[in-house]
C-alpha cells in the first residue's frame, strides 16, 4: 500500500490537519460574481470558517446578533438548524473576508450562503453517520496539537485563547471531529476512486501551452500584515494606522525574516491568518491583493494598501507558472509501521502498541526493521517498512507533514491518517533533480488534486440533491 496523497498540498484534514489552508478547504462554489462582493473571498471564508483553526471570532461579535430565543431555520432530514448557528458562522465569515481584504454582499445574501454550506455539513455529517464512520479521541487529540502548533502555542495555550473567546474545549473539539468526519466520507467516496491517465496529462500539459492560460494558473504563497482600522475611525486613528502599515513595510524590506515583521505588527499574528498564506493560485488570493501584487517578482513587497479591514503590506514569498514542477526538489527516504483499526482494534489502542515499540527501539531492544516486519500490516513490512525515496505529494497530506518534520534517524510519535495509525522515521533527506519521468508524477499530482476537487463537488451535489430540506423562517 502506498500512501498517495490527493494533494500536493499539506492543507487537507489536519484542520488543516492543521485544520486549514487549504483544506485544505472543501465545499461547493458560489456562483462566479456575488453581488456585491469578490466571490473567490466569501467561498474561500465559507471554507476556512468551516474548519477550526484556534482562531474564533470574539464572544461578544459571536453574539452580537443572537437572539435570546432561538429558533429553528431548516431541517434537513429532520435534524435542525438553528437561527443561532447561521448566526454565530456569518459572524466568522464576515472576520474572515474583511481581513484578508474581501468585500462582502448584502447580509441577506451572505446568511442564505452560509445557511447553504451549513445545509450541506450537515448532509456529510449524515452520509459519514449512517456509514459507520467515526473519529476516535487519539485523532481529536493530534488535531489539536496540530492546531496549537500552527498558532504557536501549547495545548493549554490553544484552549486559554478558545476560552476567552466564549469558545469551550468540548465545542472545539466537537468541531473538529465534525471536520474530520466530513473528511473521512470524502477519502472514501471521493478521493480514493480518483483515477489519472496518461492522456489527463497530456492534456493539462497542452492546456497550460495555451495563450493566457500559464498566467491564469500561476500560484504564489504571500506573506500577509494587516493593520486594522476600525470602523467609523476618525482621521487622527486612520493615521496612525497608516504610520504603523509603512513602518511595517519598511521592517519587510529591510529584514529578510518577514515573520519577525509579522511578529511585530500585524494585528493577524502569524498562523492564524497572518504571515505566510500558502502556495494556492493567484485566483483564489482576493482581488485587491492580486491587483496589487500583478507581476511582482519573489521577495518584493506591496503595500501598504487600503481595505475595508485596514492596510495590507504583502511579501512574495514564492511563485511558480501553471503546472510547472521545480527542477530539484527535496526527497525524504523514510521508513514506516501500519497498524490497521478496525476488528476491535481503535485508533487509540493502535497508538499505545506503536509507541511501546518506538520504546523498545530507542532502548536497543529490538530494531525499526524487525517490528515493522513482524507487524507492519503494509506491503513495505518486507522490506522493514522501507517506504524509498519520495517527493511532496506522493503521501496524504498528515504522513507527509509528520515525515517533513523529522530529522535523520529521528522516529515520530504514533500517527493517524486514513490508512491507520503510523510510526514513522526518516532515514535521510536530500535535494534531488528530478529526471523528465518525475516532472511528469508531479503534474500527474497536480491533475489528480484538480479530478478530486471537481469530483468533490459533483459528489457533494448529489448528495444534497437526495436530502430532504425543509427551509423555516428566514435566519435574522
Amino acid at each position: 500500500m502506498r500512501f498517495f496523497s490527493k494533494t500536493s498540498s499539506a492543507c487537507a484534514v489536519a484542520v488543516t490537519l492543521a485544520l486549514m489552508a487549504g483544506a485544505q478547504a472543501q465545499g461547493l462554489k458560489t456562483p462566479d460574481k456575488a453581488k456585491g462582493g469578490s466571490t473567490s473571498s466569501i467561498s474561500r471564508a465559507l471554507d476556512a470558517t468551516a474548519q477550526p483553526s484556534g482562531r474564533q471570532p470574539t464572544a461578544s461579535a459571536a453574539a452580537s446578533g443572537l437572539r435570546s430565543a432561538d429558533y429553528i431555520v431548516a431541517l434537513v432530514n429532520s435534524e435542525p438548524i438553528t437561527n443561532n448557528e447561521v448566526l454565530a458562522r456569518l459572524a466568522r465569515v464576515t472576520q474572515n473576508v474583511t481581513e484578508q481584504g474581501g468585500q462582502l454582499p448584502p447580509k441577506a445574501e451572505l446568511a442564505r450562503q452560509v445557511l447553504e454550506r451549513l445545509i450541506v455539513e450537515k448532509v456529510q455529517l449524515q452520509e459519514a453517520r449512517d456509514s459507520g464512520i467515526n473519529v476516535d479521541d487519539l485523532t481529536v487529540n493530534q488535531a489539536m496539537a496540530n492546531v496549537a502548533r500552527q498558532n504557536n502555542t501549547d495545548k493549554a495555550g490553544l484552549l486559554a485563547r478558545l476560552k476567552a473567546d466564549g469558545i469551550s474545549e468540548d465545542q472545539f473539539r466537537a468541531e473538529i471531529r465534525s471536520q474530520m468526519l466530513m473528511q473521512r466520507v470524502r477519502e472514501r467516496d471521493v478521493d480514493g476512486k480518483v483515477k489519472v491517465t496518461e492522456a489527463d496529462i497530456d492534456r493539462y500539459l497542452k492546456e497550460q501551452k495555451r495563450p493566457g492560460e500559464a498566467a491564469a494558473g500561476a500560484m504564489a504563497n504571500l506573506g500577509h500584515i494587516l493593520i486594522i482600522v476600525p470602523e467609523n475611525a476618525s482621521p487622527a486613528v486612520v493615521a496612525e494606522r497608516e504610520a504603523k502599515a509603512k513602518q511595517a513595510a519598511e521592517a519587510a524590506r529591510n529584514n529578510a525574516d518577514f515573520i519577525a515583521a509579522v511578529r511585530q505588527f500585524s494585528d493577524v499574528p502569524n498562523g492564524r491568518g497572518g504571515g505566510a498564506m500558502g502556495l494556492r493560485p493567484m485566483s483564489e488570493y482576493p482581488e485587491l491583493f492580486v491587483k496589487e501584487v500583478g507581476s511582482a517578482a519573489t521577495g518584493s513587497i506591496i503595500g501598504p494598501f487600503r481595505s475595508d479591514a485596514g492596510f495590507h503590506v504583502l511579501k512574495v514569498l514564492e511563485k511558480t507558472q501553471a503546472g510547472a514542477a521545480p527542477a530539484y526538489i527535496t526527497q525524504n527516504h523514510g521508513r514506516h509501521i501500519l497498524l490497521t483499526v478496525g476488528s476491535g482494534v481503535t485508533e487509540t489502542e493502535a497508538a499505545k502498541r506503536l509507541q511501546d515499540y518506538k520504546r523498545r527501539i530507542q532502548a536497543g531492544q529490538a530494531t525499526f526493521q524487525q517490528l515493522a516486519e513482524e507487524f507492519s500490516k503494509d506491503g513495505s513490512a518486507r522490506n522493514g517498512g522501507d517506504l524509498g525515496w519520495s517527493s511532496p505529494g506522493q503521501f496524504v497530506p498528515e504522513f507527509e507533514r509528520v515525515l517533513d518534520a523529522l530529522q535523520p534517524g529521528e522516529i515520530s510519535d504514533p500517527v493517524v491518517s486514513r490508512f491507520g495509525v503510523h510510526l514513522i522515521q526518516l532515514i535521510e533527506r536530500r535535494q534531488e533533480k528530478l529526471t523528465p519521468r518525475e516532472q511528469r508524477d508531479m503534474v500527474r499530482n497536480i491533475v489528480r488534486e484538480r479530478k478530486a476537487e471537481q469530483d468533490y463537488e459533483t459528489w457533494l451535489k448529489e448528495l444534497r440533491g437526495k436530502a430532504f430540506v425543509e427551509y423555516r423562517e428566514p435566519p435574522q
